[in-house]
């Protein structure tokens, strides 16, 4: 996304004049506009529920991003309010990528994550599935795999209550949907996974796999784990770990005031 933005001219690096990027952001996708902005020398500015974890705070700080916090009530589709109403009534200020709405998001999947599958898995795997949050990994993934393998099943998972507790992801039906969710074609199913699931199914990975993620991970993971069970010996279910378990502590401060 940032990349394309640059290549037509809307955000132009280390360029004192040039224009802020703005984006809503439950956590992860925040983190990677900090770092690439740290890099490329442009100013990011973040809109967060209020109730996102500490550590992710701390680390988008960290690279000098600067977060105006929505409300923790309207979570993810109230970040994306807050920043939208910013954009428009700041359009020499702000560029505003619109991860929820930019083809550059699930365009990365289709030219990178499925080819990466495809070339380690080939014709074995038979399902992918992942969370929705923008939609951009598993609807871009998913149309690289209905092109060029399409005997694979394309899973899009969800919560299973618009009141749920597996951050970063979207309950469809209670939420704005993204206008990059174009599922006709692409998607065979959505799988519904409590909250609960994803929290047990972290854990054990941490656990039994040494492998530290957090939960909407570990709803993709649960969800992988149904579809195995279903499709029975002989499947191959790929699925994705978008993000790290340290990034839902409380992480002791580390900043030069408070040494």
């Amino acid at each position: 996304m940032v990349l394309d933005a640059i290549d037509r001219g809307v955000l132009k690096p280390r360029d004192p004049k040039g224009k802020r990027l703005i984006d809503s952001t439950s956590g992860n996708t925040g983190v990677a506009y900090s770092m690439i902005g740290a890099i490329l020398g442009i100013p990011v500015t973040l809109v967060m529920p209020a109730n996102v974890s500490v550590a992710r705070k701390n680390i988008i700080s960290a690279y000098g991003t600067e977060i105006i916090y929505s409300s923790e009530l309207e979570g993810s589709d109230g970040a994306i309010v807050v920043a939208k109403e910013l954009a428009q009534n700041n359009p020499d200020l702000y560029y505003y990528p619109d991860q929820y709405a930019n083809e550059s998001n699930p365009r990365a999947h289709y030219l990178t994550t499925g080819p990466e599958i495809a070339a380690v898995l080939g014709d074995r795997i038979t399902h992918f599935c992942a969370g929705i949050g923008t939609t951009g990994t598993v609807m871009g993934t998913g149309r690289f795999f209905k092109e060029a393998h399409p005997h694979v099943q394309i899973v899009a998972i969800e919560p299973d209550d618009s009141f749920h507790g597996l951050e970063g992801l979207k309950h469809l039906d209670s939420s704005i949907v993204p206008p990059i969710w174009l599922p006709e074609g692409v998607i065979d199913r959505r799988l519904p996974v409590g909250t609960e699931d994803g929290w047990d199914a972290s854990e054990l990975l941490v656990n039994e796999e040494g492998i530290f993620v957090g939960h909407s991970a570990g709803a993709n993971v649960a969800g992988a784990c149904v579809l195995a069970k279903e499709a029975g010996p002989g499947s191959c279910v790929v699925t994705i770990l978008p993000d790290r378990g340290d990034r839902y502590f409380k992480p002791m401060a580390w900043e030069r005031d408070y040494a």
